[in-house]
């Protein structure tokens, strides 16, 4: 199977906005080279260490995450450093060396690497109501592709490899239409993105995706350029929303200080237009069960020979 990685990609950190002096929040990539974020030196390191993925939200709005992190700063009077990795893979493994504090993960990977990581649910979103999402299944609006069997023998994108909508709900999928991935579709490729997924769809650069339903739903909403050259024509069973998850190492009193920032945000005018701009409504507290659909779908997956390492940690 071939992989074709670099679909219109583009490096995130570009996309921050210069950072203007006084702000709590500092931007670091971390994509590239180099060693990884070392440890916190001591217990009087007061910075608050955050880390996203590159698909944690469309691209263009990485700047409101600078909006969301200085508010967070202020509230919890912290420096408030956030480190963008390109895969849900790399920035477990901040995780797992004590690098990082907090992170906006995919639901796929905190059930992934939740045992690996030791991450713990700290908050969720609420979108429109709701505190779960989808994976779409799109394809080109102008073509004639109405169901996945269609997609038999075509090109076909991915996101990040432990991506839940990117990613394992479409591998579900094709299994249960009698093949893997690498034998149903003639080529696959990994986006890094689900922006770059829609992009790809959208110019024809591949004949189908899967993506996050949030994302997609964003852009419909504010800006459909792209979106508008798409169809969905699939959409899975709901999973529970992309959590916030915290360190273990973080105290208990910074745990819960971290967490009521975020729980009470929608309760005053700044909080409130941050949460508008990002199109979430309020954070809530999550809960385990909101994923045990995924812990499912992984045990499909090892039924297969998938992520059987990742199945074992997840069910323990």
């Amino acid at each position: 199977m071939r992989h074709w990685g670099t679909v219109a990609l583009l490096c995130v950190v570009l996309l921050f906005p210069a950072h203007s002096q006084g702000d709590s929040a500092v931007f670091v990539d971390f994509s590239l080279r180099g060693p990884p974020p070392a440890p916190r030196s001591s217990p009087s390191d007061h910075t608050l260490r955050v880390a996203v993925g590159a698909m944690t939200s469309p691209q263009d709005t990485f700047r409101h995450y600078r909006e969301l992190l200085d508010y967070v700063g202020r509230r919890m009077d912290r420096k408030v450093v956030l480190i963008q990795k390109k895969t849900y893979e790399a920035l477990s493994r901040l995780f797992q060396i004590g690098a990082v504090d907090c992170a906006f993960v995919c639901s796929g990977s905190y059930v992934l690497h939740r045992r690996d990581a030791h991450w713990i649910l700290l908050a969720a979103p609420q979108v429109m109501g709701e505190t779960t999402y989808r994976s779409y299944l799109i394809v080109n609006k102008d073509s004639p592709y109405q169901t996945l069997a269609d997609l038999r023998g075509k090109t076909f994108a991915f996101t990040d490899p432990h991506s839940n909508t990117g990613r394992l709900v479409p591998t579900a999928w094709v299994l249960a239409a009698g093949a893997p991935p690498e034998r149903f579709f003639s080529n696959v490729i990994y986006t890094y993105s689900h922006d770059n997924s829609i992009l790809a769809v959208a110019k024809g650069l591949v004949d189908g995706a899967a993506v996050d339903s949030l994302i997609w739903d964003s852009y419909q909403a504010r800006d459909p350029t792209w979106t508008a050259k798409t169809k969905v024509i699939r959409r899975s069973e709901p999973f529970g929303i992309p959590p916030v998850v915290v360190a273990p190492s973080v105290s208990a009193q910074d745990r819960e200080r971290l967490r009521t920032v975020f729980l009470t945000m929608h309760e005053e005018p700044e909080g409130r237009a941050i949460l508008e701009r990002l199109r979430v409504e309020r954070f809530v507290v999550p809960q385990e069960q909101w994923y045990e659909g995924i812990e499912a779908l992984l045990r499909v997956l090892k039924d297969h020979g998938i992520f059987d390492d990742a199945v074992e940690s997840a069910e323990h």
